[in-house]
């Protein structure tokens, strides 16, 4: 996968509007320190997160399974822009076959997310071959589409505000949680301003539910 922060809200909106809750903007200086804590103090420690949802983040993520889109849409408050499975299955149709060359494997992972398990990575091949032939035997997109595997790639634009991502960082970092999942919410963290992540850095969740 492939993660990239395309246009982020710089925290001094997000202090002025913190500030103009108190009238307290001679007390700002314009995005500094004082402003990064007093953003900090009200959104992480006094939990007033209504005022987070000021800072936005759009980011193009490419390469993620339909499992992992999956599990991405039920997050609230993000929205998705989802590449079309429907319009571009014809990228498909130019191949060759991908169980009769050695090469096959390595030109399904354009297709497909591979997992470390030969045995799922080869149903995941079949899978993909079926959905050639079926394309092949000239059926149309909307038809062959219901039979895509869920390793099947896609790539989205997806826009978050500051709160939301928290949330989705403290659950998607997690051991528990699917592991492309948790690669994407360790990326998206990775992806963001270095100003901003303090504001995120305690929602990384490295544990899992069984530990104590």
């Amino acid at each position: 996968m492939e993660i990239t922060l395309l246009h982020h809200t710089p925290l001094s909106v997000c202090s002025l509007a913190i500030r103009t809750c108190w009238d307290s903007h001679a007390k700002s200086d314009n995005g500094g320190e004082a402003d990064k804590a007093l953003i900090y103090r009200v959104g992480n420690i006094n939990k007033h997160k209504s005022t987070l949802e000021h800072l936005v983040y759009n980011f193009n993520i490419e390469g993620i399974s339909r499992a992992c889109l999956q599990e991405l849409a039920r997050h609230r408050m993000a929205s998705l822009s989802v590449k079309s499975t429907r319009y571009t299955l014809k990228e498909l149709r130019k191949e060759t076959s991908f169980l009769d060359s050695k090469d096959g494997l390595e030109r399904a992972s354009k297709y497909i997310v591979l997992t470390s398990n030969p045995d799922i990575d080869k149903a995941s091949l079949n899978a993909l071959e079926n959905i050639k032939k079926l394309l092949d035997a000239s059926l149309p997109n909307d038809v062959v589409k219901y039979s895509l595997p869920e390793c099947y790639k896609t790539s989205l634009v997806w826009s978050i505000n500051a709160r939301s991502l928290q949330n989705f960082l403290e659950l998607r970092s997690s051991k528990n949680a699917l592991w492309e999942i948790r690669n994407l919410a360790l990326s998206i963290f990775e992806a963001l301003p270095q100003d901003h992540k303090y504001l995120f850095v305690d929602y990384i969740n490295t544990k899992s539910e069984d530990s104590n």
